[in-house]
């Protein structure tokens, strides 16, 4: 059974999600057709996945056991049938609805990893956002999120550097957290100021930027000027319980199996590690920091005690939190919603202030 509520989801949200959905499922169902993945059988796969992910919110098992009774060759399709998924749906979103002309988009290299420069007709000389991308550690791209950040670069003024970081299954933590350092260390040694420097990302791309931050501080090397963080995870031990109630109004994250892609990152660290759970963290000496969530999805206690605890050890951290939105609400399809905008908009005031512009 799904652990989505849609009775108690708001009808715009529904319908944005339904629509993303639909467009998924197409490509999800091309994958299936090809002749390399003809042999495995999706509909059994994704049965057992919602069953095992039924288990893990009614806490009758831990996400290690429930990940150990898929199989290797069941999570390897399974990431592969997400990735191209996801891949395609932005490719045929960008088709649909192109990003304004005057971003530009410039691919480039940071040693071995790939990224990607987008840049607004205008850029404020030498600042950058560096940003890391969502999915959950195991997907995602500069692609994937291209069009929120076109939207974030128009809206600030300034290029942002995404960067396609390496995923786990094949690459889990620390690998993940090495990429991000490194794409700062690159900034750095490219003539970036570090206080002309703002690092953000979502969801586990926020994870990434806090536990960014936290790196780079007990390194010693120059704190950015700020972070942005939307919708980061914070807590690898599901301490709240809202975590698990909340999943009855978070249409994106209840029902994909969340379960196993921690475990899958993890690869038998602690998850108390503070470079894995930044809320364990000490927060002292940090930047400011920027956090948006929605009330109603699974990380907003992440964000929440995060928060809470940032600014007892004497950082500058905001929260802005709105109601009846879903994870990542600023992101693609969901850019029109006035929230969103409003979410946007907040978060150009913040770097304005950063860089005072």
């Amino acid at each position: 059974m799904t652990i989505l509520d849609r009775t108690k989801i708001r009808p715009a949200i529904l319908k944005i999600y339904d629509d993303g959905f639909k467009e998924i499922m197409k490509f999800i169902l091309q994958f299936t057709e090809l002749e390399e993945n003809k042999q495995f059988n999706f509909l059994k796969i994704y049965k057992k996945v919602l069953d095992l992910n039924e288990l893990f919110f009614k806490k009758k098992a831990g996400m290690v056991e429930l990940h150990d009774k898929l199989t290797a060759e069941e999570r390897n399709y399974v990431t592969r049938l997400l990735r191209y998924a996801i891949e395609h749906s932005a490719m045929q979103d960008l088709e649909n609805d192109p990003i304004p002309k005057e971003i530009e988009i410039k691919p480039i290299m940071l040693g071995k990893t790939p990224a990607e420069w987008i840049i607004p007709s205008d850029p404020i000389k030498d600042h950058v956002i560096l940003h890391f991308h969502g999915g959950g550690w195991i997907l995602g791209s500069p692609l994937t999120c291209r069009k929120l950040n076109s939207v974030i670069s128009n809206a600030t003024n300034l290029r942002i550097l995404s960067i396609d970081y390496r995923l786990a299954p094949e690459h889990p933590f620390p690998t993940p957290l090495e990429d991000c350092v490194n794409a700062y260390k690159w900034l750095l040694s490219n003539g970036f100021k570090n206080d002309h420097i703002i690092i953000a990302g979502e969801s586990a791309g926020g994870n990434l930027t806090l536990a960014t931050l936290l790196k780079l501080r007990d390194l010693g090397i120059g704190l950015p000027a700020g972070a942005i963080c939307l919708s980061p995870a914070t807590d690898f031990t599901f301490a709240d319980d809202s975590y698990f109630k909340n999943a009855e109004t978070d249409p994106s994250l209840a029902d994909v199996g969340l379960f196993w892609w921690y475990v899958a990152y993890l690869a038998g660290e602690d998850p108390r590690n503070p470079y894995i759970s930044p809320l364990f963290a000490d927060l002292k000496e940090l930047p400011p920091i920027l956090i948006q969530v929605s009330s109603c999805e699974m990380l907003y206690s992440d964000a929440t005690r995060f928060v809470e605890k940032a600014k007892k050890a004497g950082t500058n951290a905001i929260l802005q939190a709105w109601d009846e939105m879903t994870h990542v609400f600023q992101g693609t399809r969901y850019e029109l919603l006035p929230e969103a905008k409003d979410a946007i908009r907040k978060i150009a005031d913040f770097t304005n202030q950063l860089f005072k512009t």
